[in-house]
């Protein structure tokens, strides 16, 4: 299967998921807005989430891989079950202590870690509690699971894992969807919701676990042991949390910031949800699939191929991520307002959540080739250097967090995010090139400039065209004539960006089609001539 096929299949997935997610955040809005009730369900709900991705996705998506990999190409599949078993052992139990010590001082962890600035509102801060103590073994479900997905990311069956968190969605918006049949008010609301991220847990959990055991693999439980297989686990796998979950750790501080504004915490959350769409089926589809590829090459000591995969990663992503970029700076009223504003979500809770999502676009390309960057490094196992870059980024979000947000409320947290991706992904960058772990390609580095010059002038048609269509993107008209409108607009400015990126040479037919057949053993690589 070729790389941007695999890409496609991980990244539909995703983009499903993505998709039923607008859908979940936009009956939240109408059902919760921005009020008390939102801000507590989601910094509850950011906490196990936050554990999630540090953990789970990036330790073992980062550190597990790799080390499963090896084990198949050595041992065999009987020394990769061995060494699964191994890793169960010692997660489950480590999983199920974490669990028991979390929910006995969540009242503590609330109010120091999560959100202190609930405390003024003592009911606020109560509920809070209550929802991430119900929460929290989600946690354990999707760090088993995340582990059962690298396993099948490994043997190249990237779809169940990709699907499984579709359910999440899928179970909100029926939880939502019955609180309105019944009526129910925002905390009853607010605990149902809980409980159904709980059991979406579950859930996830099984989707992986049989496709697992479709792929030949049969896990059982081992006594947990620190074998020399895990032990090397463990030393790759802390800074690989670190590094793979940075754009968690600066959410989960942000929360911790803005829990001192009402409001702040759901404006954020909302923005999230909508610049996660194209992060989540360009990134996460390029991470997953990049990683366990690239390993592979380098394994084998194939440099031309490795240097190509991470090439055209990057030019798939800029490809892609580009244009998502412009249009979320120059858009985002229009598309917030389709999405979110009705029920408790107002007008001024538009206005300030894409405020919002257009500082989050500039920092959209960043986000995206950070993904792209880290395999370099977690495929020769280093998982050291990503972490100190992600230290030094983390301490740019928090001082310019702390800077900004008493004057600039949601939109400065915003602003220190996406200073601090580009900090990282800068970083990154020029390490993999000082070590030469990157290999120059020309193509690529004349078609960046022009995939930014149509990006540009297709933002700048769509802001002209936003005033042309002030009524129809308004909230005065019908959600029908918004919603065509606002389609139709985007579509006008894919022919827009598409056609200067074919005419300038940013992208052409040729590329679009050795990337397609490209087979990941034996890759051809670019030449000058795709010029």
């Amino acid at each position: 299967m070729s790389l941007v096929k695999k890409f496609a299949t991980v990244g539909g997935a995703t983009l499903g998921s993505r998709i039923f997610g607008f859908v979940r955040e936009s009956l939240m809005a109408a059902a919760l807005g921005t009020g008390p009730m939102a801000d507590a369900f989601n910094a509850a709900f950011r906490f196990p989430n936050t554990f999630r991705r540090l953990f789970a996705e990036g330790a073992f998506n980062s550190a597990f891989v790799p080390l499963f990999a090896k084990e198949i190409e050595q041992q065999g599949m009987d020394g990769a079950r061995r060494f699964s078993e191994e890793v169960f052992g010692v997660l489950f139990t480590v999983l199920m202590v974490l669990t028991i010590a979390m929910e006995l001082s969540m009242p503590f962890l609330v109010r120091t870690v999560v959100a202190p600035g609930f405390l003024s509102d003592p009911l606020k801060f109560e509920n809070t509690v209550s929802l991430a103590t119900i929460m929290f073994p989600y946690l354990a479900c999707m760090s088993l699971a995340s582990m059962m997905g690298g396993m099948l990311n490994s043997l190249h069956r990237y779809f169940a894992a990709a699907i499984a968190p579709v359910f999440l969605n899928i179970i909100l918006i029926a939880v939502l969807a019955y609180a309105w049949y019944r009526g129910m008010d925002a905390v009853t609301v607010g605990h149902a919701l809980a409980w159904g991220v709980m059991a979406s847990g579950f859930v996830q959990l099984a989707i992986v676990w049989i496709a697992v055991r479709n792929a030949g693999i049969k896990i059982g439980f081992r006594r947990p042991r620190f074998t020399a297989n895990v032990r090397r686990l463990l030393v790759l796998a802390l800074p690989a949390a670190i590094t793979g979950g940075i754009t968690q750790i600066n959410l989960l501080i942000n929360t911790n910031i803005a829990s001192g504004k009402e409001g702040a915490v759901s404006s954020l959350v909302y923005a999230d949800r909508i610049y996660q769409l194209p992060l989540g089926v360009v990134g996460i589809a390029v991470a997953t699939v990049l990683l366990p590829e690239l390993a592979r090459a380098l394994r084998g000591g194939h440099r031309q191929e490795a240097d190509n995969l991470q090439n055209r990663s990057v030019e798939f992503t800029l490809f892609l991520t580009l244009p998502a970029a412009a249009a979320l700076l120059v858009m985002a009223e229009p598309i917030v307002r389709l999405v979110f504003e009705r029920g408790r979500f107002t007008p001024e809770s538009t206005m300030i959540v894409s405020h919002i999502l257009g500082i989050y676009g500039l920092g959209l390309p960043a986000f995206v080739l950070i993904k792209a960057f880290i395999p370099g490094f977690f495929a020769r196992e280093d998982t050291r250097t990503p972490m100190i870059f992600a230290g030094i980024s983390v301490a740019a979000n928090v001082t310019l967090a702390l800077t900004l947000f008493p004057r600039l409320g949601g939109a400065g947290i915003a602003i220190a995010e996406v200073v601090a991706g580009w900090v990282n992904a800068v970083l990154l960058f020029g390490t993999l090139v000082w070590r030469g772990h990157w290999g120059r390609d020309i193509p690529l580095l004349t078609r960046i400039p022009r995939l930014v010059l149509a990006a540009a002038v297709m933002a700048a048609a769509i802001h002209f065209a936003i005033d042309w269509l002030a009524y129809p993107l308004s909230g005065a008209a019908p959600l029908s004539v918004r919603a065509g409108t606002l389609a139709a607009l985007i579509a006008a400015a894919m022919v827009v960006y598409f056609g200067i990126a074919f005419a300038s040479g940013g992208a052409n037919l040729g590329m679009v089609r050795r990337n397609l057949k490209r087979k990941g053993a034996k890759p051809v690589p670019e030449a000058a001539s795709d010029e």
